[in-house]
């Protein structure tokens, strides 16, 4: 049986107030003073390493531009490393430095050990269910014509306001 109207408009809002309440907490773990955009950034290109820009943005689901003014802002600061495409020179390859990969280490160890904290009444089996659940969901997200759906909208929508 398909989900239900409700049910997938209780699980918007869950997920909605999760992502808030996830930024709230574990952003208090964050002592590099990078905006949290940039530390996005970062750690989906540690996930999809080296690549054109072009293709970060699509990851992200934000529109080049955004993205252009964020890797020139990473790169700047020493966190990214950009240069030219050998196979197309017009095009930039991005990846992150050593210091950009340290940055994300330390980031996560922190994020890491206050997640813990904040589950300390939590057993590890729930915590594998959790992980297991939420995986599931992001991997539905990301199927490819769900990905591009999103990536359009956003395309369609800069500059709008959004939840």
């Amino acid at each position: 049986m398909a989900v239900q109207t409700a049910t997938a408009e209780d699980l918007v809002e869950e997920v909605f107030l999760f992502g808030r309440a996830l930024r709230n907490i574990l952003g208090g773990a964050d002592t590099s003073g990078l905006p949290p955009a940039l530390l996005g950034v970062l750690h989906v290109l540690a996930t999809v390493g080296q690549c054109r820009q072009m293709e970060l943005a699509s990851n992200l689901c934000v529109s080049q531009s955004s993205l252009s003014r964020q890797i020139a802002d990473l790169v700047d600061a020493g966190f990214v490393e950009r240069h030219a495409d050998p196979e197309d020179g017009r095009v930039s390859l991005v990846r992150l430095s050593e210091s950009g990969t340290e940055l994300l280490r330390a980031n996560r160890e922190r994020r890491a050990e206050r997640l813990r904290t904040l589950l300390g009444e939590w057993s590890e089996e729930e915590a594998h269910e959790a992980v297991t659940s939420l995986r599931r969901l992001k991997n539905t997200f990301m199927t490819p014509p769900v990905r591009r759906a999103v990536s359009d909208a956003v395309s369609q929508n800069q500059g709008r306001t959004h939840l």
